[in-house]
């Protein structure tokens, strides 16, 4: 991927916040509405994201809620068979895990330093807003250090392994997203050994007020597919 790539990510970004000053007008409750109905609609619109070349890229599909009970009930899985995404009410996030991964999650008291690579989606653009599972983000990956507080997950993006990744260079922040630290509880961190392993994979739906600093600030949604990694040490 060429440097022109980078300023055309950084286009799309602005053209987001853009249209979102164009809404000034609008109430925060609107646009809150506005959100939720494009969640709503995401949910049943049996989507598949497609690059700017027409490649899919990622399979969506018609998505079946379940709630925070039957997720526990089912040993905190999500059925992939039947699409399945647990919403967690309190946040408003909508989780699958795609797969649980290699290691073991994080106990309380740990740090670490994940390495995440991920796809971005625009709910209520409709439309890919960043990647960086890309060529051009191959050198800056996105590195959170994470630790785990009694439960509770804080993070960062690191902007000393490298001179930060696709989150970081294009929103300018090292504020972590909350919708981002949401499955830390129920997977698995390690490194992939051998070619039959995989490294945890989840998707999410975000809403801004789990989002980073430009969803939240123009208020909309974010469908995210993201691969943790625990980093060497």
């Amino acid at each position: 991927m060429k440097q022109t790539t980078l300023y055309g990510i950084l286009a799309l970004v602005m053209c987001s916040v853009f249209l979102g000053a164009c809404n000034d007008d609008e109430t925060y409750a609107e646009k809150k509405d506005k959100e939720r109905k494009a969640i709503n609609s995401f949910l049943q619109r049996d989507v598949a994201i497609v690059s700017q070349e027409g490649d899919t890229v990622c399979r969506v599909g018609r998505i079946h809620p379940i709630s925070e009970k039957q997720f526990r009930d089912q040993d905190s899985t999500t059925n992939l068979e039947n699409n399945e995404y647990v919403l967690f009410k309190s946040t408003g996030v909508y989780m699958q895990i795609v797969r649980k991964g290699e290691g073991r999650p994080m106990k309380s008291g740990d740090s670490k330093q994940i390495l995440c690579r991920f796809l971005e989606y625009n709910i209520l653009g409709d439309s890919i807003q960043l990647r960086s599972d890309v060529t051009y983000w191959h050198a800056y990956p996105d590195v959170i250090d994470v630790t785990n507080t009694s439960g509770t997950f804080t993070a960062s993006f690191n902007t000393t392994v490298n001179p930060g990744g696709a989150m970081y260079q294009v929103y300018g922040n090292t504020s972590v997203p909350s919708g981002w630290l949401t499955p830390l509880t129920y997977i698995n961190l390690g490194r992939q050994l051998t070619s039959d392993e995989g490294i945890a994979k989840v998707r999410l739906i975000v809403p801004h007020s789990e989002g980073h600093t430009s969803a939240t600030t123009n208020v909309y949604p974010c469908f995210y597919e993201i691969l943790y990694q625990e980093m060497r040490e």
